[in-house]
């Protein structure tokens, strides 16, 4: 593995820590690696927020909890950093952190800097964020004139004097971080081919790569992302976006969007889907696909709303009354959320059932970068067909696929239903009918294990402990398998987390001992895997804090149970 320097910037919201990690990370993603996320207190302005952004020789994708360098923007910086700092952490402060029993305990150096004097000096306090900026291209030897260029861009819609200004403020803070070239000492690439995106943007992009053109949410963080992401391309990709009144108002738009051929989209958290239920079951039994997106964060009820958690996929696996098939997917990488997210409307539309794609705020809110790759354009075919005058819109069939047809688009009359119905789609209390439907919608189970997402192995094939993880948990247990080099110790990335494959076993079957990963207070997956495969798992490695793993703490309870 090699060098990485942690940087961390920390302030109230309402600062412009995001306008620092935005230009700092165009960047410097054209030499070096980087990850970068956020730690947000759940307000518009006040409290204490943290930005970080690890910069590395390597590919990395995992928060780190000790900090090397740490920026304080105001007085109220540094009181929840205690646990992130040591005798390493290089401080920048104002004068007034000189006395602080947290520094003095910690053994860690303080360097004094005022960026408030320094912003009056430049003209204005807003000019903060730019010294930091012009601070971090000195401390890094990058060149001036390629700052100038980024504030040149970031404010092409400012008046000439504030582009002027702002480059000014550039000047004093590069000249104060020449003088720190010391703290960076890691060796200047060259990347290509590379883009810089977020979790947010990864969904959002997979959403358009499925074809999707509608959206209907109910604003809920940390899901509120996609949302607006979507509104902003609506015009360039034909994409209505509509903020419904409440949840399940949003999620009904959506089922009425694919009843008439189109492609809709939902994104909420788990408190918002959890207001869905009732029209998820109505996707079920109209077998009328839909897509929902769920950014998870801790609950129960509004619990921490900018936190992070692994907490609602028993919820999405049993969303819904009575019984019905899913789709359950839970992207890792930013390429993931691209393409299991263009998979699911794919895969929704072929199976007539919901399919939902698991994330969380710490991948929607996380940015690094992903290299280029082609989209695969067959995840736009539809499966509608044109309806003749003896059209059976649940017609029972083999593989429990009806021919799926839409209103206007041939002769017959399609009919949906939100009771149990015929093959006509009237409404019937039928017990034989009943029961006939019941095991053609559910015989879809099979032709969906066809399609099943595999999983993704990193380390070595011969293997004898397995890390089993999902969604965001990619990034730190792929870097702990990638750093050890442990030849014994792999990783198995489940992509596909419902229905699951009896594939899955030969994995499991290969391992001596089996960990999984998550952040949760039961094991969800675990408990999963035994219930549905009747995989038996040795430790279950678990964080419910309402923050993600480090590696350093992956590393350190690994050591213990390994």
């Amino acid at each position: 593995m090699g060098k990485t320097v942690n940087i961390v910037l920390s302030g109230e919201a309402g600062e412009g820590l995001k306008t620092i990690e935005k230009l700092i990370t165009d960047l410097v993603s054209k030499y070096y690696y980087y990850f970068a996320t956020k730690e947000v207190m759940s307000r518009v302005r006040g409290g204490n927020n943290t930005t970080e952004i690890r910069i590395s020789e390597d590919k990395v994708y995992a928060f780190q909890k000790n900090i090397d360098v740490l920026f304080l923007l105001n007085d109220n910086a540094l009181y929840r950093l205690e646990e992130r700092i040591n005798e390493k952490t290089v401080i920048f402060g104002s004068e007034k952190y000189k006395d602080d029993k947290i520094i003095k305990n910690k053994k860690s150096k303080l360097e004094i800097i005022d960026l408030d004097k320094l912003a009056k000096e430049a003209g204005n306090k807003l000019f903060k964020n730019t010294i930091i900026f012009g601070f971090l291209l000195g401390m890094m030897e990058l060149e001036r004139e390629e700052g100038n260029e980024k504030i040149k861009e970031f404010f092409n819609d400012k008046k000439e004097d504030i582009i002027d200004k702002n480059i000014d403020a550039l000047e004093m803070g590069y000249k104060k971080g020449e003088n720190h070239t010391d703290l960076f000492n890691i060796k200047k690439g060259n990347i290509e081919n590379c883009k810089n995106i977020s979790g947010t943007e990864a969904v959002g992009i997979g959403a358009l790569a499925g074809g999707c053109n509608f959206v209907g949410s109910y604003p809920m963080s940390p899901a509120t992302g996609v949302l607006t992401y979507l509104a902003a391309k609506g015009k360039e990709f034909d994409v209505l976006v509509e903020q419904a009144e409440d949840e399940i108002a949003a999620l009904n738009m959506v089922i009425g969007s694919w009843y008439t051929g189109g492609r809709g989209l939902a994104t909420t958290s788990g408190g918002g889907f959890a207001l869905m239920q009732e029209a998820v079951s109505l996707s079920g039994v109209s077998e009328t696909p839909c897509v929902v997106h769920i950014a998870q964060r801790p609950g129960p009820a509004t619990g921490m709303p900018t936190r992070m958690e692994q907490g609602d996929l028993n919820l999405t696996v049993y969303a819904g009354h009575g019984e019905f098939p899913r789709i359950i997917v839970a992207p890792g990488t930013l390429k993931d959320g691209i393409e299991l997210t263009q998979k699911a409307f794919y895969l929704a539309d072929k199976y007539q059932v919901p399919a939902f794609i698991l994330t969380d705020q710490f991948y929607v809110d996380s940015n690094s970068q992903m290299e280029k790759f082609e989209l695969d354009e067959k995840y736009l075919e539809q499966n509608i067909v044109e309806t003749d005058e003896d059209y059976k819109r649940y017609k029972i069939t083999e593989d429990g696929i009806s021919p799926r047809g839409i209103p206007g688009y041939g002769k017959g009359v399609v009919k949906g239903d939100s009771h149990e119905h015929t093959e006509e789609g009237l409404g019937t209390e039928d017990f034989n009918i009943r029961r006939k439907m019941n095991e053609k919608r559910m015989r879809k189970t099979v032709k969906i294990l066809e399609d099943y997402i595999e999983p993704e192995l990193i380390g070595d094939k011969d293997y004898k402990n397995l890390l089993v993880g999902w969604g965001s948990t990619y990034g730190v247990l792929s870097e702990y398998v990638n750093k050890s080099k442990d030849s014994k110790t792999s990783f198995l990335n489940i992509k596909q987390l419902y229905p699951l494959s009896e594939n899955l076993k030969e994995y499991f079957e290969k391992a001596e001992k089996v960990l999984v990963v998550e952040n949760n207070f039961k094991g969800q997956l675990a408990n999963l895997l035994k219930l549905e495969l009747g995989i038996k798992v040795d430790e279950k490695v678990l964080k419910y804090s309402g923050e993600p793993f480090s590696i350093e703490e992956i590393e350190s309870k690994l050591k213990e149970v390994l």
